[in-house]
Formats: structure tokens, sequence, C-alpha cells
């Protein structure tokens, strides 16, 4: 037996249109493009999500913002 479940999403046709085209260019289903994003997010610390979520103060934006250029500059020094 498969371990999946099935969810229903709401789009705007506008995000509906992006989706579609971006499934088009990849090649791929939109359950495997949604699949995929949803994993990722998923796996995203809490500061990576509510920023994508847009739901940061101007302090964890500052958090943020380091945390990238930190980041950044250890994959620029390897």
């Amino acid at each position: 037996m498969s371990k999946r479940a099935v969810i229903r999403i709401q789009l705007d046709l506008s995000a509906k249109q992006a989706l579609d085209e971006l499934c088009r260019k990849r090649g791929m289903t939109q359950i495997a493009v949604l699949s995929r994003l949803v994993t990722w997010f998923s796996r995203q610390d809490e500061v990576i999500q509510a920023s994508v979520l847009q739901g940061l103060s101007d302090r964890s934006i500052a958090v943020l913002a380091r945390r990238l250029l930190e980041q950044m500059a250890r994959k620029k020094g390897d």
C-alpha cells in the first residue's frame, strides 16, 4: 500500500497559468512540481518558511539576510 496523501489546493487564475507554464517548461506534472515544492518547503527552517509565507518582522528579516550572506560566503570559500 502506498504511503501518500492527496490534497487539493486553490489558486487564482494567474498562479494557475504560471504553474501550467512551469510544468510545460520542465516537462513535469502539476502533482510532481507541487509535491517537490511542499517537500522542500517543509524541510526548511522556520525562518525560511516564515520568509516565504511573508510573516517576518524587520528583526527576523535581518537575521535571515545575515544567515544567507554567511552561507554565500562559506560556499564561495569552498
